[in-house]
Order: C-alpha cells, then sequence, then structure tokens
C-alpha cells in the first residue's frame, strides 16, 4: 500500500568529498531534474540542494563544495564545517575516487575524527579497473568501519545501494561512524588525554563537537577550535595543556604539529590502501593519461589549443550562418507575408503593431540569436563534459599571470564565450579577492554567445570569417593590455597555479544535451520577454517620434565620433537590456535586416566593437553588483563605456584610411 506524502519519513543526506570525484555527478543521478541552485548564507559559494523519493523516505540531498579537509583556510572548507556541525545531516555521503584511494582517504580519516553518520560511495571503480586496481570493498569497510558501496556515477550504477546503505544507517539510529583506525602511539596517547579533558572540563563543546576532533584540531593549532575552547570556562588552561603537548610532540618528531599530524593520516590512509588495493596488471597508461600527456606537453599542446578553439567557433559560424539562412527563408518568406496579410485585414490598426513588434520580436530571437547561441551552448558542454577544460586552464597559466592571474582564470574567460554571468559567477574559484575581482574585470570583456551574434550576425555574415576572427583577436589582445594595467594599478602579488586534473572521459550524450537545453531554456526564459518587450517599445518609440528625438541628441557622439547612422544610438543604448537586442534592435531602427544595404564594411566593424565593448547587460551588472559591491561594479561599468566610444572613435578614423 502507497503512503501518502505526509506518512513519508523526511531525511537529509549530505555529499562530501575532493574535487573532480564525481560528486556532482552522483548528485545529478539521486536527484535528476528535481534540484536548486542558491548560495551559501552570507557566500559566494553556490549551494546545490535536491530531493527524491526512495522507499519510505522523501531524501532531501546537499551538494556540500569539493574540499580536500575540514581545516578553514578557504570558504569552502569553512562552509563544510559548519554545515556538518549547524545542520546535522542523517547521512554524509564521501565520494571517494577510487583510482586515487590513497589520496581521498585524508579527507575520510577528517571526516571519522568528525565522526559524523558516514557511509562511503567508492566511485569511479571503473576507471580504477582500467588502471589494473582491484579494491576489497569488504576489507576497505571492515577497517573504515562504515559502509562502502561501489558507484559509477555517469552510468548510475551502486546508486540504488548506495540510498539503502544511507537508509540502514538512518534506521540504526547510529550518530556516529564507530571506526577503530588509530594513529602513532604518542600522537593517539596526548589525543586521548586531551579528548578527556575536553569532555570533563568544557562539555558543553564536546556536546556539539567531537572531543576526539577538537583533540586532534588543538594539536593542528586551528583557530577556530582555539577560539571556541577559549570561551570556555576552563579554556585557558585546556590551550595551556595543548599547547604543552604540541611543544613535546615537535620537539620529538623535530617538525611542526600541523605536518606531524598530517603524517599521520598520510601513513593511515597508506596502511589502509597497501590492504585493499592489489594490482592485478601492470600499470600502463590508459588512452586517456596519453590522451591527457599530449594535451597539455609544450607546443604540442598549445598547438591542439588553438586547433580546438579555431574549429570551435568555426563551427558555429557556419552551422549558426546555415540555421541563419534557412529560419529566414522560413519566416520571412513563408510565414509572416500571409500573416501579415490576414492581419491587415481583420485588425488593420494593430497589424503593424503585432507584426513588427511582438511577432517580430520572436521571430528575430529565432533567427538572429538562437542558431549562433545553442551550438555554443552545446560544444562548451561537451568540452566541459570531457575534462579539457582544465588542461586548457594549465596550458594558459603561464600568460594569464602576464596579467596578474594564474590559470584557473582562464576557465572564467572561456565561460565568458557562453555567458559573462556565470563566467563571473565562477571568478569565485579565485584564490584571493583581488585574483577575483582581476579575473572579472577581463571576463566582461570577452564576447559572450549574446556578442557572438553581433560578430557572426553582421561582421561574419557580411565582411566574411576571417574578418570575425580579426574582431576576437582584437579582443583578446585589449583584454590583455588592460589585464595587464589592471595588474600593475591594484596591488598584489599573483598566487601560483594548483589544481587537480580530472582523467579525460567520453561526454555522455544525454548529460551534455540536459547542460544544453537548461543553459538554452534559461536564456529563453530570460530574454525573450525582453526582446518582444524592447521589440515592442522601439515601435512605439519610432511612431510617437521619441526615436528620432533620442537619435537627434545623440547624433554627435554617434554620428560624428563613431561614425554611425544616428539611429544606431537605439539598439547601442538599449543593448544593455541584452546584447543580442543590439543586432535586433538595429535592424528595426534602420528598417532592413540586410544590413549591407544601409552599412558599410567600416561602420559594421565599428558598430560591432562599440556593442561588444560597452557597459555589460543587466544580467551582467546584477551578477557583479551581487559578487563585488557597488564601487567596484561602477568602476567596471565606466571603464567598460570609456573604452568603447574610445576604441570605436579610433577604429572609425582609422578604417576609413585603409579600407
Amino acid at each position: 500500500m502507497l503512503k501518502t506524502k505526509a506518512e513519508l519519513k523526511h531525511i537529509t543526506i549530505a555529499l562530501a568529498g575532493n574535487a573532480n570525484v564525481g560528486k556532482s555527478a552522483i548528485f545529478n543521478q539521486l536527484t535528476g531534474l528535481n534540484q536548486t541552485v542558491s548560495n551559501w548564507p552570507g557566500k559566494t559559494v553556490e549551494r546545490a540542494e535536491g530531493t527524491l523519493r526512495f522507499q519510505d523516505y522523501i531524501i532531501k540531498v546537499v551538494d556540500l563544495p569539493g574540499i580536500y579537509s575540514l581545516s578553514t583556510y578557504s570558504i569552502e572548507e569553512l562552509i563544510t564545517r559548519d554545515y556538518l556541525v549547524e545542520e546535522h545531516p542523517d547521512v554524509v555521503v564521501n565520494v571517494v575516487d577510487a583510482s586515487a584511494l590513497e589520496r581521498n582517504l585524508y579527507f575520510t580519516l577528517q571526516l571519522l575524527e568528525f565522526e559524523v553518520p558516514l557511509v562511503i560511495a567508492l566511485n569511479q571503480v571503473d576507471f580504477a579497473a582500467k588502471k589494473g586496481l582491484r579494491i576489497d570493498v569488504e576489507k576497505l569497510s571492515e577497517l573504515l568501519g562504515v559502509p562502502v558501496i561501489p558507484t559509477i556515477a555517469v552510468t548510475g550504477s551502486g546508486i540504488s545501494e548506495l540510498l539503502e546503505a544511507c537508509i540502514n544507517v538512518v534506521k540504526s539510529g547510529q550518530r556516529k561512524a564507530q571506526s577503530r583506525l588509530k594513529y602513532g602511539k604518542e600522537v593517539e596517547e596526548y589525543v586521548g588525554k586531551l579528548s578527556e579533558v575536553l569532555k570533563e572540563k568544557a562539555s558543553t563543546l564536546t556536546l556539539k563537537y567531537s572531543a576526539r576532533w577538537l583533540a586532534i584540531k588543538l594539536l593542528e593549532k586551528d583557530p577556530q577550535v582555539v577560539e571556541l575552547v577559549k570561551r570556555e570556562g576552563f579554556g585557558q588552561q585546556i590551550l595551556a595543556l595543548a599547547d604543552a603537548v604540541i611543544e613535546h610532540l615537535e620537539k620529538m618528531h623535530g617538525e611542526n604539529s600541523i605536518f606531524i599530524i598530517a603524517s599521520e593520516r598520510y601513513a593511515v590512509a597508506n596502511r589502509i590502501t597497501s590492504e585493499v588495493v592489489k594490482i592485478t596488471s601492470p600499470p600502463k597508461l590508459t588512452v586517456e593519461e596519453k590522451l591527457s600527456d599530449l594535451t597539455t606537453r609544450g607546443i604540442l599542446g598549445y598547438f591542439i589549443m588553438v586547433a580546438i578553439f579555431a574549429t570551435v567557433f568555426a563551427t558555429i559560424f557556419y552551422v549558426g550562418d546555415f540555421l541563419v539562412s534557412v529560419l529566414e527563408d522560413f519566416f520571412f518568406n513563408l510565414l509572416l507575408p500571409p500573416l501579415e496579410e490576414i492581419l491587415t485585414a481583420i485588425l488593420p490598426f494593430l497589424a503593424g503593431f503585432i507584426v513588427e513588434g511582438l511577432v517580430g520580436g520572436v521571430v528575430a530571437a529565432l533567427t538572429v540569436i538562437l542558431p549562433y547561441i545553442v551550438p555554443l551552448y552545446l560544444i562548451l558542454a561537451v568540452l566541459q563534459d570531457s575534462g579539457y577544460l582544465p588542461r586548457a586552464a594549465f596550458l594558459m597559466d603561464n600568460f594569464m599571470h602576464k596579467i596578474g592571474l594564474h590559470g584557473k582564470a582562464f576557465i572564467p574567460l572561456l565561460l565568458g564565450y557562453g555567458c559573462s554571468v556565470p563566467a563571473c559567477v565562477s571568478c569565485r574559484i579565485m584564490e584571493s579577492d583581488r585574483e577575483r575581482f582581476l579575473a572579472a574585470f577581463v571576463t566582461v570583456l570577452i564576447p559572450c554567445a549574446a556578442r557572438t551574434v553581433i560578430i557572426l550576425g553582421l561582421v561574419g555574415r557580411y565582411l566574411g570569417l576571417p574578418a570575425a576572427l580579426a574582431i576576437y583577436l582584437f579582443d583578446l589582445v585589449l583584454v590583455f593590455l588592460l589585464g595587464r594595467l589592471a595588474y600593475r594599478t591594484f596591488p598584489g602579488e599573483p598566487v601560483g597555479l594548483v589544481m587537480e586534473m580530472p582523467p579525460y572521459r567520453r561526454p555522455l550524450a544525454r548529460a551534455v544535451l540536459m547542460q544544453t537545453w537548461s543553459k538554452t531554456r534559461d536564456f529563453i526564459q530570460i530574454a525573450l520577454p525582453i526582446i518582444i518587450a524592447g521589440s515592442l517599445a522601439l515601435h512605439l518609440m519610432d511612431i510617437s517620434g521619441l526615436l528620432e528625438q533620442a537619435s537627434r541628441l545623440l547624433e554627435p557622439l554617434i554620428s560624428g565620433w563613431l561614425g554611425l547612422p544616428a539611429v544606431s544610438s537605439t539598439p547601442i543604448v538599449f543593448g544593455v537590456l541584452r546584447k543580442e537586442l543590439a543586432l535586433i534592435l538595429l535592424g528595426d531602427a534602420l528598417g532592413t535586416f540586410d544590413f549591407s544595404l544601409v552599412l558599410s564594411p567600416v561602420q559594421m566593424v565599428v558598430f560591432t566593437l562599440v556593442s561588444i565593448l560597452y557597459i555589460p547587460c543587466v544580467s551582467t551588472i546584477a551578477a557583479l553588483l551581487h559578487e563585488f559591491g557597488l564601487k567596484k561594479t561602477l568602476f567596471i561599468v565606466v571603464v567598460d563605456i570609456a573604452l568603447a566610444l574610445l576604441v570605436g572613435g579610433l577604429a572609425y578614423r582609422i578604417l576609413m584610411l585603409v579600407m
């Protein structure tokens, strides 16, 4: 008999683990499309949650940030630690990469110290098998004292068993992992003494935190734990004992106690790995590893990267151009003429308003924007899912250091070719506030998919692909020069690049299509109403004469300095709503979408340069405000406006001499 929703039990599962271990893939397998993404309170780190129904349970799944320890050296580590303490999930699923077990166990041991109800998802067992590794799952479970479930997240293998294990932990009522793992004799002796003192003299603290974890963290000189203990009545006495223990251990081992504890964890991780992992065949480089080596090696790696991105842009251009031709022929030759005739006969006073404003906006979006945006989203999803993007970041590290950033900044820059909003948000991966701001400053100058529409739909279509590629190259030169200038203007030192390379994987068609559809759907939901509203507003302004007045007011700047038709002021100003509006509004303002009839090649180039460098769209401005505040956002906006007008005016004068 099926239970009603009210009769179902509610539990929470938290997913924790290192970066690039398949944690998000497991999250997607568990929750499907039933998920939400927001920010952690007061933080600029995404919080992904989802729900599912399994047996008699409604399960909330929280995807914690990918981290390597439970220290407080990063926002992500602090978020995970605070979540485990404050929100008490019913089960923590530690996602572990089976092909790199020893390294992953370092974090597992910290979760065991924390004494949370734990289940291990031993993920990527297929990849481990390819590397000739066989893991004794039962032995691993016995040593850790927690359930271990083999999974292959990308195919969904083991997901049901993982949920079963979580339910069993909940049913058992066991709130703490029962691990029998011990560190070295001296360390265990002092951890035990400190734990007993904490239980006796800081009992309120040990009700919230594991006494063993607090003791180990005191030995690691964790600043947050030291502060917590200091607030207790016998805090100073406990800290004095901890200092004495640290001094003794450091004299005995001849190194900092932080490294002593880390060494103990790695020693245990190594011992466990040696007991449970068997090499079934001599380790050989897999095809994926050979490919990884090939695409990150010197000149060849750069050559491959250039070839990949040249292919990407050529594909987008030719596919987009073909789709534009097909769609324009359908809408403008087959659909709109009879529709206009019918509406003129039925509603003569509203026919122009409906066809040119309402229907025209929808048709323009379908014929001018989507043919370029959808292929771009699709290709970016393939590159992201395959694991190539981190390798591109590695290759670009030296170049990015020239502008005071490291290779990680290349990922936001690359995402910027899709959409500036997620690109700005992804600047969170940078280590310092300065680096985050510098990355965002140059990222908004990258032509997003909407600005790609302008480049390919205007310069590419009428002047050819080489001219469009020249625009991209010029933009990259500007990014480098302005980034270098900003690096010298804002004080600070660049940080070295330390990042993990995920293994190459064949992109799953389902995952790629879901990502593409999700981004396209979001674009349609956000952009289409604005495009329609913009087309209607422009039509009304044209009828009322406001458009002509605005054009006259801005004529000295638009025609005098930039050399563009006076009516170009409307698409440039209104383009701040959505950048792809600029090309549509330009066609509306000029009275034709065959731009070769009304614009010279020089004017096409100038309009394109101004549009791609001008103030970011409102969505990007909103993202910048959220990430960096008003002052820094205004700085970016003012610089972009000044840059667009300066470059546009100079380009007009120089190109008039050579074209």
